[in-house]
C-alpha cells in the first residue's frame, strides 16, 4: 500500500538529491513560500514562478511547487497585492501553494542541471568544469540494540549512506556490549533509573558524504530506539568527491561550429542563439554551464574547450572570449528548463522506492521572456 506524504517528507526526498549546502553563497534556497506540514498529493517542477505558473498549479491542485528560479530573490519590504509581485504572492497564500526553491544547489547537484544539459549535448567523460566544493567522505559509526540493528541500517542507506561509487547500502557490523546507567530524568528505552545496565549491541559503521550527512544522521536518529543514541562520526583521510558548477565533456561526433550550433538548436529546442567563432573552426571538446556564464569564461578556456555553451554572455565578455580563440553559443538562459523533467523525472523514481503516493508534474509553460522574429 502506498504512503500518503506531507511536504516535509516530499522535501527530505529531494535534499538527499539536491542539498541545500550545495548552493553558492547568500543564493536564497529552500522553502520560500507557504508551508510545508500539509497533505501533498501533486507536485509542480517548474523553471520560473510565474503567474501563470501558479494558475496551472491551481488547475492541478497542486500544493507545492519546486522551482529552480528563486521567486524571492531580494529582501521584499512591501507586499503589495495590487501590483503583479504582491499579487502572485497573495495568489500562492490564498490556494496554500508552497514553493520551495533549488538554484545553484542544483546546478552543483550529481545529476542535477549541468549533468542534464551535458546529457542532452551527448557528452561523455564529463567533469567539474568549476568546482565549488568538496563532498568529504565521512564514517559513521552508531552502537544499536540487536532488535533494532536492521532496522537503522536500513534507514541509513535508504537516506544515502554507504553510497560507494556504484555500490549501495554499504555497511560493516560487529557485536558486543553496551553498558550505560539511566539517571534522574532519564526516560530509557531498556533498562531502569539509576541501575546499570548491559545490553548486546551492534555496532554498525557505513560510508557517508557532506552532502548526506544531515540526512542519514536524522534517518539514523529516527529509527533508532533510545532516548540518546550514541555515535560517532569520523573525517576520512581519503579525498572526497569535487562538485561544481558547469561541465566539460567530449562530443558523441567531432563537428564544425556550424554543425554544433544546429545540433544545439535542436537539442535545447531553441529558434536561434547567439555565437562567438569561426563557422569552419572543429569542435569537440564542450564546456556548457547553465544560466548566466560570464564570469566562467576563463575557466572553459583553460578546460581545453572548444565552445563553451552558456546564457546571457555580454558584449565585452563575448569581445574576451574571441582573443582567446574560445567559440561561445548562447541559446539563453531559458535551457534551464531541462530541469522540469530531470527534477520530475528523478523524484518519481525516488518517491517510488519509498512507496509515496504522489505525483510531479513537469511544467508545460514556457516561461522564456525573449521572443525571436
Amino acid at each position: 500500500m502506498k504512503k500518503k506524504v506531507n511536504g516535509y517528507e516530499i522535501i527530505e526526498v529531494f535534499e538527499q538529491f539536491s542539498p541545500k549546502n550545495l548552493a553558492m553563497d547568500n543564493d536564497p534556497v529552500g522553502l520560500q513560500i507557504g508551508r510545508l506540514n500539509q497533505k501533498v498529493e501533486k507536485v509542480l517542477v517548474a523553471l520560473d514562478v510565474l503567474e501563470d505558473v501558479v494558475d496551472e498549479a491551481i488547475r492541478e491542485g497542486v500544493k507545492l511547487i519546486i522551482a529552480h528560479h528563486p521567486i524571492i530573490y531580494r529582501p521584499l519590504k512591501t507586499i503589495q497585492t495590487d501590483v503583479p509581485e504582491g499579487r502572485l504572492i497573495a495568489k500562492l497564500i490564498q490556494h496554500d501553494i508552497a514553493v520551495y526553491v533549488a538554484h545553484t544547489n542544483l546546478d552543483v547537484a550529481d545529476g542535477g542541471v549541468n549533468d542534464w544539459l551535458a546529457k542532452q549535448l551527448k557528452l561523455s567523460n564529463t567533469k567539474v568544469l568549476v568546482p565549488t566544493k568538496e563532498d568529504r567522505l565521512k564514517k559513521l559509526v552508531v552502537f544499536v540494540p540487536e532488535s533494532h540493528a536492521e532496522k537503522v541500517r536500513i534507514a541509513m542507506a535508504e537516506a544515502g549512506g554507504g553510497q560507494v561509487g556504484e555500490y549501495s547500502h554499504c555497511s560493516f557490523t560487529s557485536r558486543g556490549t553496551g553498558r550505560f546507567m539511566p539517571v534522574d530524568g532519564a526516560d530509557p528505552y531498556i533498562g531502569e533509573v539509576n541501575e546499570l545496565e548491559e545490553v548486546k549491541e551492534v555496532k554498525i559503521e557505513t560510508i557517508i558524504w557532506d552532502s548526506t550527512e544531515k540526512n542519514v544522521i536524522n534517518a539514523m536518529l529516527k529509527a533508532h530506539p533510545y532516548e540518546e543514541a550514541a555515535y560517532d562520526l569520523f573525517v576520512e583521510s581519503r579525498k572526497g568527491n569535487m562538485m561544481g558548477l558547469g561541465r566539460v565533456g567530449i562530443l558523441e561526433n567531432k563537428m564544425t561550429l556550424d554543425e554544433f550550433i544546429d545540433f544545439v538548436k535542436t537539442q535545447f529546442d531553441v529558434p536561434s542563439l547567439r555565437f562567438v567563432g569561426d563557422l569552419s573552426a572543429p569542435i569537440q571538446k564542450v564546456a556548457v554551464l547553465g544560466g548566466t556564464g560570464n564570469k566562467y569564461m576563463k575557466a572553459a578556456k583553460f578546460s581545453g574547450a572548444d565552445v563553451f555553451v552558456t546564457g546571457d554572455v555580454d558584449y565585452h565578455i563575448a569581445h574576451d572570449a574571441a582573443s582567446m580563440g574560445l567559440s561561445i553559443v548562447d541559446p539563453g538562459h531559458n535551457i534551464e528548463k531541462v530541469m522540469k523533467n530531470g527534477t520530475a523525472d528523478e523524484m518519481r523514481n525516488r518517491c517510488a522506492e519509498k512507496g509515496f503516493e504522489v505525483e510531479f508534474i513537469a511544467s508545460s509553460l514556457n516561461t522564456d521572456p525573449f521572443s525571436f522574429k
